[in-house]
This record gives C-alpha cells, sequence and structure tokens, in this order.
C-alpha cells in the first residue's frame, strides 16, 4: 500500500474528513487532497506530525512493504486500535464496508443509468397533469367539442398512464441500485485506486454539473412567469388564456427538476464513494436516525395530495402541495436536529 491510500485508510478509520485532518496538521484540504490523489507527498515534518496524530510509524507511512499488525505485517500501531472512541460513534458502525475500483466503476455505472430514468420519471410525473388541465378548460371555453366528463376522464387516463411510467422507471431503477445501498448508509473503506479514481470523475464533471443544476434552478424560479405575464396582458377577464399559463408552470417546473435530478444523482454517487458532502460518517449516521420520521412525513403528504386531488378534482391546484411540503420537510429537519442536540 502506498502512502497515499495509507492516509486515506488512516484518515478513514479515525472517522475524519479531509478538512479536519488538513486543521490538525495546519495545512489546506486542498494539500490534503493531494497527498490522497498521490498528486504530492508530504514533507517530513508532516509525515512525523501524522505518524504521531494516528499512532504509526513514520515507517509504516514511507515504506510500502510495511503494514499494520494484524493486517500481515509488524510495525507501527494499530490505527483502529488507537481511534478514539467518537469517531466510532460518529461513524454509526463498527466495521466500515470494503470497496474495491471494479465495485466502484459497477455502481457508478447504474447511478449514472438511473440519473437518466429517474429524471424521466420525475419529469413525467410533473408534467402529468398538464393534459387534465388543457383539456379541462377547452372544454369549460367551448374550444373543444367534449364535454367536461369526457375531458376529465381522459385527462385523467393520460395522467395515471404519464405516473404510471414514472413509478415503473423508479422502482426498477431502485431495485437496480439496491445492492449498493450501503454506499449511502454505511461507514465504508476504498481499495488502491477507488478514491483516485472517484476524485478525478468528480473534478472532469464539476462544470457540467454546476451548469445543469444552474439551469435547473432558474427554470425552477421563473416557471411562474408565463401566468404572471398572462395576467399582466389580459388582465382579470375571465379567459382561456390563463389555462395555457397554469400548463406552463408545470412544464418549465418540470424541465427544470429534469435538470437538477440529472446531474444531482451522478454527482452524489461520487460523492458517496468519497465519503464527502451529504455522505461523511457523521451524515450517515444522521440520515439513518431521520430515515423513519421520513418515511411517515412523505407518506402523509402523498396520502394528502391523492385526497384532496380526487375529493375536489383541482388537479391544476393540489400541485401545489409538493413544493411546499418540500419547504416545510427542511423545517421539520432543522428543528429534529436541534432538539435531538
Amino acid at each position: 500500500m502506498i502512502l497515499a491510500d495509507k492516509i486515506i485508510d488512516l484518515r478513514k478509520k479515525y472517522g475524519w474528513s479531509q478538512e479536519e485532518l488538513a486543521a490538525q496538521l495546519g495545512v489546506s484540504r486542498q494539500s490534503v487532497s493531494k497527498w490522497e490523489g498521490a498528486q504530492s507527498i508530504p514533507d517530513m515534518a508532516k509525515i512525523v506530525q501524522m505518524s504521531e496524530l494516528f499512532g504509526v510509524s513514520t515507517d509504516y507511512l514511507l515504506k510500502d512493504d510495511v503494514t499494520l499488525p494484524g493486517a500481515g505485517g509488524s510495525t507501527g500501531a494499530s490505527a483502529s486500535d488507537s481511534a478514539p472512541a467518537s469517531a466510532n460513534a460518529g461513524a454509526g458502525t463498527s466495521t466500515p464496508r470494503i470497496v474495491g475500483l471494479e465495485e466502484a466503476n459497477a455502481f457508478l455505472q447504474v447511478k449514472a443509468t438511473n440519473a437518466e430514468r429517474v429524471s424521466l420519471g420525475v419529469l413525467l410525473c410533473i408534467l402529468s397533469p398538464i393534459c387534465l388541465i388543457l383539456l379541462g378548460g377547452a372544454s369549460s371555453y367551448g374550444l373543444f367539442p367534449i364535454t367536461d366528463v369526457q375531458a376529465t376522464g381522459i385527462g385523467l387516463m393520460i395522467l395515471i398512464l404519464m405516473v404510471g411510467i414514472a413509478v415503473a422507471l423508479f422502482v426498477t431503477s431502485g431495485l437496480r441500485v439496491q445492492r449498493f445501498e450501503y454506499l449511502e448508509h454505511d461507514p465504508i473503506d476504498t481499495l488502491y485506486g477507488v478514491d483516485g479514481m472517484a476524485r478525478e470523475r468528480r473534478e472532469q464533471s464539476r462544470a457540467a454539473h454546476d451548469r445543469h443544476l444552474v439551469v435547473g434552478i432558474v427554470l425552477c424560479v421563473l416557471a411562474a412567469l408565463p401566468l404572471f405575464a398572462t395576467m399582466l396582458f389580459i388582465g382579470e377577464d375571465d379567459s382561456f388564456a390563463y389555462v395555457p399559463g397554469v400548463a406552463a408552470i408545470l412544464a418549465l417546473a418540470g424541465v427544470g427538476a429534469w435538470f437538477i435530478v440529472r446531474a444531482s444523482i451522478p454527482w452524489g454517487a461520487l460523492q458517496q464513494l468519497l465519503e464527502d458532502g451529504d455522505y461523511t460518517r457523521e451524515e450517515k449516521a444522521r440520515s439513518r436516525r431521520m430515515a423513519p420520521i421520513g418515511g411517515i412525513y412523505w407518506g402523509l403528504v402523498t396520502a394528502a395530495f391523492l385526497a384532496w386531488s380526487f375529493i375536489t378534482g383541482d388537479w391544476d391546484r393540489t400541485w401545489i402541495i409538493w413544493p411546499v411540503a418540500g419547504v416545510a420537510y427542511g423545517a421539520i429537519y432543522g428543528i429534529v436536529l436541534a432538539l435531538r442536540k
């Protein structure tokens, strides 16, 4: 094992992020990142400092053929034995899972495919009420030679079909990634080459990820503009022009959500392999504690949405429950965390 991999291994056994290790060594996070990516080598002073920090010998750090006791070698102290209890507690589990290069590549491939499928499913769900809205409005204003009941029936059939396709995409995507669920919830240790590969891919995709994210957010923010423009130019007259305005809101929001989901899933996969961002060991432990609350909350939101929609038939309005529920969930999440602390 080379020095870069030994630093990664020891840091993860202690449950530290790159920022935390950099702070203890008095260097920048970029320096630690370069050490772990084998792009540079720490000077002797930092080698000695790391040997004291991790409780291992300098020989273990500098010599590739020297291993820790219990790992086939005879030099150095065991990092897992000297790790503080708080590090293990923060990890939320006793033994990290080992991830090799083949497993990591298979995971990234599945996530790339799922990004296309899930983003399409999200788009279909958001667009599904549009036909119902347009047909209902056209029927009400006498622009289409069908009754209101027929318009509602056709619109609901199209809505259910689109939602059904979306659900199929979600379910199959979930089944494909099921074997990799431990990467999201459990602490991991990566073998040689995995960390460097993941970092390289993350840097290569950073510009595209940021661009797609910005486009998606901007489209969601601008989604209400068509309706406001209709109000400005049409005024308060009872006109069919408002119906396409509502449909345009869903269309723009759907495309914006497609961009966001399409960019976020592959990026999140790389974060999982690196145990960075929202997937540090501390965040994983926190997510496990919050999972039951999230399941109950979104189950109730879904039930409320379906009940409200089918009882009132106001599919052109009931969609508002989702952005409201999302904002409310963020507040609930913060309150629960504050109470736990």
